[in-house]
C-alpha cells in the first residue's frame, strides 16, 4: 500500500516585485499553514518522504508544517522538478518515487495538486485551496503503477 499527501503552498503575495519562484508567504498564507499542520498531524507517518518545490512560498508551506509536526527541517527534500502547474507532470514526478517509500508527502502548486488528486481521488474536488492538505491511499505495491486510489483525508483551512 502507497500513500500520498498533497499540500498546496500557502496564500502567497504579488505585492512584491519578484519573479514567481521567490513569492513569500502572506500573513494568512503562514496563519492557514500552522492551522493545517496543526490540525494534520495524526494523519501523516513520521517516516514519510517529504519532497517540496523549490519555490519559496511552497518551501515556507513545507518548513512550517513540517516543524509544527515536530519534524526536522532536514526530513524535506526540496525537488526543483516540483515547480510545476501541470497534473501529468506531477503525476511522472510521483511515479518516480522509489518503492522503499511508502508514504509521501509533497508540497506544490495548482493546477498540478488539483488535477492530481482528481485523477487519483475518489472525491472530486474542484480546487484545492492555498494550505489544502489531501491525502490518497493506493492498493499497490508500486509508485509507478498507482491508479485510482481512495482519498481518505481532505483539509482545508476555511473549514477549520
Amino acid at each position: 500500500m502507497k500513500k500520498i499527501v498533497l499540500i498546496r503552498h500557502g496564500k502567497s503575495s504579488w505585492d512584491l516585485p519578484v519573479i514567481d519562484h521567490n513569492r513569500q508567504l502572506t500573513v494568512k498564507g503562514i496563519e492557514n499553514s500552522i492551522k493545517i499542520a496543526t490540525e494534520s498531524h495524526q494523519f501523516i507517518d513520521s517516516k514519510s518522504t517529504i519532497w517540496s518545490s523549490s519555490a519559496q512560498r511552497a518551501f515556507q508551506t513545507a518548513c512550517l508544517v513540517v516543524e509544527n509536526w515536530k519534524l526536522p527541517l532536514s526530513s524535506i527534500i526540496v525537488k526543483k522538478e516540483l515547480y510545476t502547474f501541470n497534473g501529468h507532470e506531477l503525476e511522472q514526478i510521483v511515479k518516480s518515487c522509489s518503492n522503499d517509500c511508502e508514504s509521501l508527502i509533497l508540497f506544490g502548486h495548482n493546477n498540478a495538486i488539483t488535477d492530481f488528486v482528481n485523477k487519483f481521488g475518489d472525491i472530486f474536488i474542484d480546487n484545492v485551496p492555498t494550505s489544502g492538505f489531501v491525502s490518497i491511499i493506493f492498493e499497490t505495491n508500486s509508485w509507478s503503477s498507482i491508479t485510482k486510489g481512495k482519498t481518505n483525508k481532505i483539509l482545508v483551512p476555511r473549514d477549520l
